[in-house]
């Protein structure tokens, strides 16, 4: 047994002086680098790696390095720069899913009135429940389609309705408006815009709207431009949440869906153009600025 030690320790010994030898260092050099403890810098930079892995992987991989950066200053009292972060990401394979685009599924091919493009992308509000944005996609399950509607409020992008079924009815976005009201203190005078699907136009949906206070308005013919928060809002969804998900059923699709958008999108998502704030915190500052003024 000393004598297998022995030669292993000899076998080391040749190794090290041959890698010294390669990379032109002196083998004494070699055991002082070894010896050397880390630098301050290097030792902070391991648990920043750590931060970064942690707020990463609460965000289901989509934060960038500047959100990082900012979840991380929100919490430190030495303030980080976002380029550092950025390098220690970008030397660790850490990176934010991209987006995808995807297309509308509404049929504008019908002979039911079709309202003016008032909202004209003036995607801007100031306060809760001035400007609302629509749209229907869907959601691919062994047992068939699940068709989601959906309703933003264009005050901090937060969505304040949803609806969800096996078919595309007009019943489904009537379902996700009536979700919209439940959530929204007022809705007078509101702008309400989707595509020109036969199913915003129908007129049980049209008169549910202009009951509760909505102005109609609706994207010029195949122009998704017109309802690009709603595209934008989709691609997240399925890019950030369900792409990679393999649903047997339209009821585990709907849990996932019901958990992207109540649970992480609305409380937990960090929004660059809500000042690094949520939809829901955005939301009810200014729905508290509302009540003061």
């Amino acid at each position: 047994m000393i004598r297998y030690l022995y030669m292993e320790q000899n076998r080391s010994r040749y190794r090290i002086a041959k890698m010294a030898r390669w990379l032109q260092v002196s083998k004494s050099g070699y055991y002082a680098w070894r010896k050397r403890s880390k630098s301050l810098r290097s030792i902070e930079n391991e648990a920043l790696l750590q931060e970064i892995i942690g707020i990463h992987e609460a965000s289901r991989n989509t934060y960038g390095s500047r959100k990082i950066t900012h979840e991380i200053n929100r919490k430190s009292e030495k303030p980080v720069n976002h380029k550092r972060v950025e390098r220690i990401m970008r030397e660790n394979g850490i990176r934010s899913k991209s987006h995808k685009k995807y297309k509308a599924t509404t049929n504008s091919k019908h002979n039911l009135p079709v309202a003016e493009n008032i909202l004209n992308r003036n995607f801007t509000a100031d306060r809760p429940g001035q400007k609302m944005v629509s749209d229907i996609t869907y959601i691919p399950t062994d047992e068939g389609w699940l068709y989601l509607a959906g309703v933003m409020d264009l005050c901090g992008d937060k969505i304040v309705g949803t609806a969800m079924d096996g078919r595309m009815t007009k019943e489904l976005v009537i379902s996700a408006l009536k979700d919209a009201i439940r959530h929204t203190e007022t809705t007078e005078g509101c702008i309400l815009h989707s595509d020109r699907g036969s199913q915003y136009c129908s007129l049980d949906y049209q008169e549910l709207a202009k009951e509760h206070g909505f102005l109609s308005s609706m994207s010029r013919k195949g122009n998704c431009w017109d309802n690009a928060p709603m595209e934008s809002f989709w691609g997240k969804l399925k890019q950030e949440w369900l792409n990679g998900q393999h649903f047997r059923t339209r009821e585990e699709a709907r849990s996932a869906v019901f958990e992207y958008i109540w649970i992480f999108y609305n409380r937990k998502r960090i929004h660059e153009a809500n000042g690094y704030l949520t939809p829901e915190e955005y939301y009810r500052i200014h729905q508290t600025d509302l009540k003061v003024a």
